[in-house]
């Protein structure tokens, strides 16, 4: 069973169908362990099947007793064409008892789920947190920034949209890869004057002269 699930964490990334057959076997194996079942649930998301996802993920949190997959329930209930119930397993939780992390990928599922369902108003909303901080980069602040700005570009708010996806970029390229477990760091404020000087330079900048990150 270990040995699959190594295989899982090595595979997840470049082949999750491999990935998947590799933690169904550890479930074959170990179909009571918490552990497996959510590795089931994770790479039967990763490769489309979220019905199988959506069942998994039920059985991990009824032998885990946690709500740490929440927002992979929500997305999973999205995938199988429910937005309405997605909005439903997600209001049922308590937000303040959760993780940061997961809070905000609740967040952003919460969000897709509005959009699924033509709400694209409400859908902004549910971004509205208080880990929304744009002069800081969290492991978290990337993702939420940039579900922010395709928000606002289905809104036709296409000037916002530019200057969260800016900072969406900004707070990557700050916490780089392997940084990315780092709890926080400063970053530079963007507005929107700042995202259109930005565009007009590149037009006439070479990459080389590009301004870099300060760590």
């Amino acid at each position: 069973m270990a040995r699959h699930l190594a295989m899982v964490a090595q595979l997840i990334e470049e082949d999750p169908q491999l990935a998947h057959e590799h933690a169904l076997a550890a479930s074959r194996r170990a179909g009571r362990v918490g552990v497996v079942r959510e590795t089931v649930a994770i790479t039967a998301y990763a490769v489309g099947d979220y019905a199988l996802a959506l069942r998994e993920l039920r059985t991990y949190r009824r032998i885990s007793g946690s709500d740490d997959q929440i927002a992979l329930m929500v997305d999973s209930e999205r995938g199988v064409g429910r937005p309405d119930r997605a909005l439903e397993v997600g209001r049922a939780v308590d937000r303040a008892s959760l993780p940061v992390e997961v809070r905000v990928e609740l967040a952003i599922a919460m969000s897709g789920a509005r959009l699924d369902l033509g709400e694209t108003e409400r859908a902004l909303q549910e971004l509205d947190i208080p880990e929304l901080d744009p002069d800081r980069a969290f492991s978290w602040s990337p993702a939420l920034f940039a579900a922010r700005a395709a928000v606002l570009d289905d809104l036709g708010r296409t000037d916002e949209a530019a200057v969260w996806q800016r900072r969406a970029l900004v707070a990557e390229e700050a916490l780089g890869a392997s940084d990315a477990d780092r709890e926080m760091i400063v970053v530079d404020d963007i507005d929107e004057s700042d995202a259109e000087d930005e565009s007009n330079a590149e037009e006439s900048e070479s990459p080389a002269s590009e301004e870099g990150t300060s760590r």
